[in-house]
């Protein structure tokens, strides 16, 4: 089990990027709160070492990506009906001034994960590809496939699915 002292230190560094990846994943607030919680206490109770400060910043990332990912495919989440089946809502921003990002979470999660990763915690392909368990080419092509659909989704505004 880790300090006190080195939990804090560990949110303090890394509380801005959990939070941003489980809103790109789960985009509401309380369900990424859960998983906040979840990610740094098991992040307590990790007793093995870390070779680096960028082999934690890894870890924390794929905890996170996978605590997202099994929330999403609880029972729960698959045995409701979206509130988009129920009726609309109006939108907070009806002049759109979030496209750029309302399209980036409409992307599939396998091109969310890897935009998230190269454009806002600036890894490289390699890096992408280690913490994600994929070959490089696959990260590049994902990548390339992925700015294809934000293209689309931004220039001719069709939906992406």
């Amino acid at each position: 089990m880790r300090s006190e002292e080195d939990a804090e230190r560990a949110i303090e560094l890394y509380a801005d990027t959990v939070r941003r990846i489980c809103m790109v994943h789960l985009k509401n607030y309380p369900d990424t709160e859960d998983i906040f919680q979840t990610v740094f206490l098991k992040y307590v109770l990790h007793s093995e070492p870390f070779e680096s400060e960028a082999h934690k910043k890894a870890w924390i990332i794929r905890v996170t990506i996978n605590a997202c990912k099994d929330l999403l495919k609880s029972f729960f989440r698959t045995k409701t009906v979206p509130l988009d089946q129920v009726g609309e809502i109006p939108r907070r921003d009806p002049g759109g001034g979030n496209d750029i990002f309302e399209a980036v979470l409409s992307l599939p999660s396998k091109y969310k994960d890897v935009v998230y990763l190269y454009y806002y915690e600036e890894y490289s392909a390699v890096e992408i590809g280690r913490i994600l368990g994929k070959k490089v080419n696959t990260v590049y092509t994902l990548l390339a496939r992925a700015r294809t659909l934000l293209k689309e989704r931004l220039e001719g505004g069709t939906q992406i699915e």
